[in-house]
C-alpha cells in the first residue's frame, strides 16, 4: 500500500471534511460512484451493515484462498525490486463500532530492493457474501533498515482513529466506478477508479485475457498516480513498475 509523506498528513483533515459533505451520502454495498450534478465523486461509505463477511474465496479478480502466492519483479531508479504478496493461514479480528467483530483473511506484502527487505505488511481483507466485493480493512507494517525495523509507517485499522474500511475490489466491476479503498485519517486514503476491461497481457508470468485496469491516486497528491493490471482467477499482474513473474494456486 501507498503511505502518505508528513507534508501530506497535514491537509489529510481538511480534505477529509470537504469530502465526507461531497460522498456523505453515499451508501452503495458495491462501487458504484456518488454522484452530484455534472460530477462523479469516489464513494466513501458502504452498506457494511448489510454484509456478511467470509474470510476464505475468491472474486473474479482478488484471490483469498489461503496458500495462494504471486511473486513481482521490476526495476525502479535503476534498483531491482521484488516482491511477494501471500495469502496466510492466519485471520485478524477487526471490531468495528456499532457493527461488532468482524474476521478477517491476513494477507501478507514483502518487499526487496536489490535483495535487502525493505517492508512487510500483514493486510486484512474479507469477502462480503452478498456483492462478493473485497473489503479492506488495514494493514500492520514494519519498515526496515539495515535488517532492524525503523518504523510502522502507513498502519491502520478500521474502526481505530476514525479509520472505515474500503472495497479493495468490487464483486461487480463497472466500468467507470470510482471508489475509496483506504479510508484512515492521517495514515492511508488510496481511491481507485476502473478504467479498462478486456484487455489482453503478457507478462513474465503468462499471457493473460479478460485484464482490467484500475488508476490508484490519492487526494493530497494530485499528479501522483499508479496503474494496476488484474487477471481473471489470478488477481493483480501488474503494479505500475512491478510484473508478475510466478503464481502459485493451491487450488490448481
Amino acid at each position: 500500500m501507498k503511505h502518505l509523506t508528513p507534508t501530506q498528513h497535514r491537509y489529510l483533515l481538511l480534505w477529509i471534511a470537504a469530502a465526507c459533505l461531497i460522498a456523505g451520502a453515499a451508501g452503495l454495498a458495491d462501487a458504484a460512484t456518488t454522484a452530484i450534478p455534472g460530477k462523479k465523486t469516489f464513494t466513501t461509505e458502504f452498506n457494511i451493515e448489510g454484509c456478511t463477511f467470509v474470510t476464505t474465496g475468491r472474486n473474479p479478480y482478488f484471490v483469498l484462498d489461503p496458500g495462494h502466492k504471486a511473486i513481482f519483479r521490476g526495476v525502479e531508479d535503476d534498483e531491482e525490486v521484488e516482491a511477494w504478496i501471500t495469502v496466510t493461514p492466519d485471520e485478524q479480528t477487526i471490531n468495528l463500532p456499532g457493527i461488532g467483530n468482524i474476521e478477517t483473511r491476513v494477507v501478507e506484502e514483502r518487499e526487496w530492493v536489490d535483495g535487502v527487505l525493505e517492508e512487510v505488511s500483514r493486510n486484512f481483507y474479507a469477502i462480503c457474501e452478498q456483492t462478493n466485493s473485497v473489503f479492506y480493512f488495514g494493514e500492520d507494517v514494519d519498515i526496515y533498515e539495515d535488517g532492524q525495523i525503523v518504523s510502522h509507517g502507513g498502519a491502520w485499522r478500521a474502526g481505530q482513529n476514525g479509520a472505515q474500511p474500503g472495497i479493495f475490489m468490487p464483486g461487480t466491476f463497472l466500468l467507470g466506478s470510482k471508489y475509496y479503498q483506504e479510508i484512515a485519517p492521517g495514515v492511508a486514503l488510496d481511491r481507485a477508479e476502473n478504467v479498462e476491461m478486456g484487455l489482453t497481457v503478457d507478462v513474465p508470468a503468462g499471457h493473460f485475457t479478460g485484464v482490467v485496469r484500475i488508476k490508484e491516486t490519492n487526494p493530497l497528491d494530485p499528479n501522483g498516480k499508479e496503474f494496476k493490471l488484474y487477471a481473471p482467477g489470478v488477481g493483480v499482474i501488474v503494479d505500475d513498475f512491478l510484473s508478475l513473474v510466478e503464481v502459485i494456486d493451491p487450488n490448481n
